[in-house]
């Protein structure tokens, strides 16, 4: 079974994260996949917007930690990154359960963001000896301010939909068992407008901070890169694997 399932209908390129028994951690082959089809969205002009949800119950856990430590310099997760900041499709995400690391800090360069009333957030980078990536470190204090998003990415704890919501990285909080009707319906919705007014109302919303996202972005790619080869990521890892194996 593919650990990324890609559905192309009504004008829709549907993304669904499908490695439940790893709450949907990342891979590089899974970045990959997710970024060729945000690629070949921008490309392909019957496709008006992106949908991007999880299976099981996860949206996504984060990068797999195996690959931290086999592969550190693994560039597919920047690739990524800098292809969701820089698509101009519209993307609705539906969050049906856990979004950890990436799989929160993604959902900053989404237009559209419901989850589900269980689902669960949480920035978790600080705790593995790491700062965040795709530009949040700009992002969320223009959001929620500078204490607010120190809270969030400094203490690093899990919290709610509801909060999610109040804090503006969610649009609404549904019910589980309507998320993804709902989430498809605005898709739909979307799909229905005039398209290159929709790209362009996309990229003007984004215009006034396209320079200083991509300098965020570059800026703790080159920190994060360094942090994983660091004695004290490497410490960190070393005593998260072995507690599982022990645990």
């Amino acid at each position: 079974m593919p650990t990324t399932l890609i559905t192309q209908a009504n004008h829709i390129l549907h993304i669904q994260l499908n490695r439940p028994e790893k709450k949907n951690a990342l891979t590089p082959a899974m970045y990959d996949a997710i970024r060729e089809a945000i690629e070949r969205a921008d490309a392909d002009p019957d496709i008006r917007v992106i949908t991007i949800t999880g299976s099981g119950d996860s949206f996504c856990a984060g990068n797999d930690l195996n690959t931290f430590l086999d592969d550190p310099a693994s560039e597919a997760a920047a690739r990524f990154i800098k292809a969701i900041a820089g698509v101009q499709t519209p993307i609705v995400a539906a969050v049906n359960g856990v979004a950890v690391g990436v799989g929160l800090t993604m959902l900053l360069h989404c237009d559209l963001v419901y989850a589900a009333e269980d689902a669960k957030f949480n920035f978790a980078f600080i705790d593995l000896g790491l700062l965040p990536e795709a530009a949040s470190t700009y992002l969320l204090p223009r959001m929620l301010g500078y204490s607010g998003a120190a809270e969030l990415l400094m203490l690093g704890e899990a919290f709610s939909a509801d909060k999610a919501r109040d804090c503006g990285l969610v649009n609404q909080v549904v019910a589980a068992d309507k998320l993804e009707d709902f989430a498809q319906s605005k898709a739909a919705q979307l799909a229905a407008k005039p398209p290159e007014a929709l790209r362009q109302t996309k990229m003007m919303l984004r215009r006034g901070s396209a320079k200083a996202v991509e300098e965020t972005m570059a800026l703790e790619l080159d920190m994060i890169g360094e942090r994983l080869v660091s004695d004290e990521v490497r410490g960190i890892m070393r005593a998260f694997f072995s507690r599982r194996r022990h645990g």
